[in-house]
């Protein structure tokens, strides 16, 4: 059965002469305005038991109705795929996704997604934009995301992820070794000829618009020969952010075959610190923790990932090739 909303407030008497639809976006908080526009418009939200335009004017007083049947939003397949949920409650649930995993269906990935999993886990997020899903992670990158499962939930995350109120912590490994940490602070776009890819805008003066503004923090773990462990956080969240920026400032991930290109070498590594960088599947890049404001209970609330076996795999090789003595264990 569908889920129907039934609500009523009235018009605060300070709020005269504003738009119905900023009315209702403070009275209705817990729902977005362009979703409350498009109730008005179908007249599902009431003036004084009239319809009325999102535009008309409001004199304060008026008692607002909502009568509205929540419809589908997500026509994807339920398919029955592993989950690892790290939290969940009646209003979000916080996913641990493994890399390989693509978030969302689109072009070459018509299934097989974490949405479709995600439809299997809870049919009521076809209710929901997306099942849900308010952020994403690359593919091939591993770690936390979050899904909100009611409206409400939805027009909070949303709202936490634009005002930069969400805490993503990622940890990388780059190629290169890093003297020390920094900011990265670049608008980003499509790539002029490869639509695949993202590249940072070089904006020409001030009015230039070209790009997003996009900014990454990143600190240094650990160093080895000819890499570097880093802990990275982010403060917007474009595509591809992570390795744009790394790659730009000389020290892609490894692993990373869109932007690294041909993997680096150090001179003198061990072979098995060769056959690991040669060989690393994806880019080395794992969604740490995430930290964000319960939509509900109004109280910060964060999770962590330990590092997957692939990373940590890698951290030792690179670790032990390190080590003073190590260009003797390869004779």
């Amino acid at each position: 059965m569908p889920t129907v909303l039934e609500l009523r407030a009235d018009v605060p008497l300070d709020m005269a002469g504003a738009r119905l639809d900023q009315a209702a976006a403070l009275v209705f908080a817990d729902y977005s305005r362009e979703r409350l526009k498009e109730w008005i418009r179908d007249g599902r939200l009431t003036v004084g038991g009239k319809s009325a335009k999102p535009k008309d004017k409001v004199s304060g007083g008026e008692a607002l109705v909502l009568l509205a049947e929540q419809e589908v939003e997500t026509e994807a397949q339920a398919q029955d795929i592993p989950l690892t949920i790290v939290y969940e409650d009646e209003h979000l649930l916080v996913i641990d996704k493994p890399a390989g995993l693509v978030v969302h269906p689109g072009a070459g990935n018509p299934d097989g997604t974490l949405m479709n999993a995600l439809l299997h886990h809870h049919a009521d997020l076809r209710l929901l934009p997306r099942a849900g899903i308010v952020h994403r992670i690359d593919k091939d990158t591993s770690g936390l995301l979050v899904v909100a499962k009611t409206l409400p939930a939805h027009t909070s995350l949303t709202a936490q992820l634009a005002d930069k109120s969400v805490h993503r912590e990622y940890e990388a490994v780059v190629c290169g070794v890093m003297t020390g940490g920094g900011t990265v602070d670049a608008p980003i776009d499509r790539h002029p000829t490869d639509r695949v890819r993202m590249a940072v805008v070089n904006r020409r003066h001030e009015e230039d618009e070209r790009g997003r503004d996009a900014v990454t923090h990143y600190r240094v773990i650990a160093r080895f020969r000819g890499h570097t462990h880093v802990r990275v956080t982010l403060e917007t969240g474009r595509t591809h952010q992570i390795r744009v920026h790394m790659g730009h400032i000389g020290h892609p991930l490894v692993g990373d075959g869109v932007y690294c290109g041909r993997p680096r070498l150090p001179k003198g590594g061990t072979p098995a610190m060769i056959r690991a960088i040669q060989s690393f599947p994806r880019q080395a890049l794992h969604a740490r923790r995430l930290g964000l404001i319960h939509p509900a209970l109004e109280v910060e609330m964060s999770w962590e990932s330990p590092l997957p076996e692939d990373l940590v795999t890698l951290l030792a090789v690179l670790a032990e090739d390190a080590r003073p003595d190590s260009s003797a264990l390869q004779k």
